[in-house]
């Protein structure tokens, strides 16, 4: 499984929500368990980005330095933020969009529901990096980049750079 690349079109299609957790949905989210810990440093990772127009992300932040809350690998379907709260500006990257990080202004805190691997509606309360990943995640199964939400591209969008 790939992971598609800034123009690719299929990027900003919006993504079906899923009826039913069925084989094949739970296949989906292994590859993109695998996708997501064989890309160093990457916490989270959509469907889309992946050529799949599912509402299916995955979120990981265990470990990062940013992340205070950290709620382990959470497999999203349907995701639907119910409140945002507060907000902050914060570099983010993609690994969609590979050459370039930005500031981006987003929530500090959400309450999301969402439906679990096992079916089960579930509801989550966080805050911080943890946040701000969910929401970039969420995004993409919009047809949003993180780049459509940078305010002023001179002074917000920075070249990568390779460590």
């Amino acid at each position: 499984m790939n992971i598609l690349l800034f123009p690719n079109p299929v990027l900003r299609e919006k993504s079906e929500k899923i009826k039913d957790i069925t084989q094949k949905t739970a296949g989906l989210a292994a590859s993109l368990e695998k996708l997501l810990s064989a890309n160093k440093g990457c916490v989270g990772i959509a469907a889309p980005q992946t050529g799949k127009l599912q509402r299916l992300v995955v979120v990981d932040v265990t470990g990062h330095k940013k992340a205070e809350q950290q709620s382990g690998q959470l497999i999203l379907i349907n995701p639907e933020v119910l409140i945002a709260q507060g907000a902050s500006e914060n570099r983010e990257g993609c690994l969609s969009v590979p050459d370039f990080t930005g500031n981006v202004k987003r929530a500090d805190g959400l309450r999301i529901k969402y439906i679990d691997i096992d079916s089960n509606e579930r509801l989550l309360e966080t805050s911080g990096f943890e946040a701000v990943v969910i929401q970039h995640e969420i995004d993409h199964l919009d047809g949003v980049l993180f780049i459509d939400r940078i305010k002023n591209s001179r002074r917000d969008l920075f070249k990568r750079k390779n460590y």
